[in-house]
């Protein structure tokens, strides 16, 4: 055998042998590999199981409205547009402005709003002709009281009067009204520019309340210690601050409650409320207002 004939026979099974090899590694499994190299999809906000809410642990959460346009059956959105003024939605989109003015307005038009009398932050002599129904709190007199008992679509709106000091430190019989919006299965109520106490009477009229809009300035309105009663009687689980012109304002209502009541600072102005996800034990939300 020549020399070179061994040359080629050595370089020919070198070939093979490498051939070999390639094929014993192409018929290795690939599965683990990919499955390392391919990261699993990350979880999207509304696929989140512990979204901030109003409620304890063992509820189920409250979704931020935020992470939320379409509303189900049973969830009413609250949007705290500043001052005393709220945009209501219900699960068919019927919008409500409470203490409508001139001065603080929802982002959106309204179907219902309702207005007090005590300043014109709270009311306006020219709401949009566009509103089909604009609730006054307050009668053409003091000696008659306003009546308000409407549905519109899949809400009910009602009012109890009450009465507020006028401008000389006096009594204005009738000029306030709390506004209770009844929707979802939900029962929530609007205290407006309230200067006192409830009477059983009044409590009575106004029923079980789920939700409570409640002014805190505690000068201007009731005092703290009064509306700290008012909270008392109409045991709501869910309280909802307004009607606070500072910072210290809000927290001097807070260290109040909060020796009662759980107290949570939402991140958003907006937040969905149904009656499967209302707090367990009474809670304050303090919603950011503009």
């Amino acid at each position: 055998m020549t020399r070179h004939f061994r040359t080629c026979l050595t370089v020919f099974a070198l070939a093979v042998f490498l051939l070999a090899a390639m094929v014993a590694f192409m018929a290795l499994p690939i599965a683990p590999l990919a499955a390392q190299s391919v990261p699993a999809p990350a979880q999207k906000p509304e696929m989140m199981e512990n979204c901030p809410g109003l409620v304890a642990a063992d509820r189920p959460k409250v979704v931020p409205a935020s992470y939320q346009l379409a509303l189900n059956s049973d969830q009413v959105r609250i949007t705290y547009a500043g001052h005393s003024t709220f945009l209501i939605e219900s699960p068919r989109l019927v919008r409500i402005a409470t203490d409508y003015n001139d001065y603080v307005r929802p982002s959106v038009l309204p179907n219902i709003a309702t207005m007090n009398h005590a300043h014109s932050t709270h009311y306006t002599d020219n709401p949009d002709p566009s509103i089909k129904h604009v609730l006054r709190g307050w009668g053409p007199n003091p000696e008659t009281p306003a009546r308000h008992d409407i549905q519109v679509g899949d809400v009910r709106v009602r009012n109890v009067p009450t009465n507020i000091r006028n401008w000389g430190g006096g009594t204005e019989r009738h000029g306030n009204s709390i506004f209770i919006f009844e929707v979802a299965n939900l029962c929530i109520a609007h205290l407006g520019h309230l200067h006192h106490t409830l009477s059983q009477q009044q409590l009575n009229e106004i029923g079980k309340v789920d939700v409570v809009m409640v002014p805190v300035d505690g000068g201007v309105t009731l005092d703290l210690d009064g509306m700290a009663e008012v909270l008392a009687a109409l045991k709501a689980p869910l309280m909802i601050p307004m009607h606070y012109f500072s910072t210290y304002t809000l927290n001097r209502f807070l260290t109040t409650l909060g020796q009662k009541y759980q107290v949570e600072m939402a991140e958003t102005p907006s937040v969905l409320v149904s009656k499967t996800t209302l707090p367990t034990t009474p809670k304050v939300l303090v919603l950011p207002g503009r």
